[in-house]
């Protein structure tokens, strides 16, 4: 009789902890972030950015030159460093500093930076159910064209995704705001 109870409880604790999360954000915060979607206009500051690890990187990293504490093969601070993304209607003006492998390199006369500032190709967004917003476009930088996808949640945390043909891919984290005029 009891391993009838135990065994209940168990596929009932087992079924309980199956069922899907809800999104914990407050109604206020999924009206901002509906805002600035349709509004199509918000800046982007990032705080990391989160290279593709690959060996270069990785004997960068066992050679002692990365800094000690925030700076590792995958992970680079960026608190600090100047750094943005603004995407105003289907204009987009970046600034983003690149860590990774480079597989071809054409334009000598930059930093290594990625920065876009021209329109944008191919604009498509889409809700989720948790109410994070997945952005996707094309943007040219330099003489390299990028897809981008820009992931935002209802807690104002976004996450910027890069994958061009000369590079390896980046991903940045950070907050988004509106654009202050």
């Amino acid at each position: 009789m009891k391993a009838k109870y135990i065994i209940v409880l168990m596929v009932s604790c087992f079924l309980l902890s199956c069922s899907s999360t809800k999104s914990s954000a407050t109604p206020e915060q999924i009206e901002t972030l509906d805002a600035l979607v349709a509004g199509k206009s918000f800046e982007i500051k990032s705080d990391w950015a989160y290279p593709q690890a690959s060996s270069g990187l990785l004997a960068l990293q066992n050679s002692g030159l990365l800094a000690p504490g925030d700076a590792n093969a995958g992970r680079f601070s960026l608190i600090g460093n100047p750094n943005h993304f603004r995407l105003s209607n289907d204009n987009i003006d970046s600034y983003l500093p690149y860590f990774g492998e480079r597989q071809m390199v054409t334009d000598r006369s930059g930093n290594g930076s990625i920065e876009f500032k021209n329109t944008i190709k191919d604009y498509k967004v889409t809700k989720k159910d948790n109410n994070s917003y997945i952005i996707k476009f094309s943007a040219k930088s330099h003489n390299e064209n990028f897809n981008v996808i820009v992931t935002l949640f209802p807690s104002l945390k976004s996450e910027i995704m890069l994958q061009g043909a000369k590079r390896f891919p980046i991903r940045y984290s950070g907050k988004v705001v509106a654009i202050s005029e």
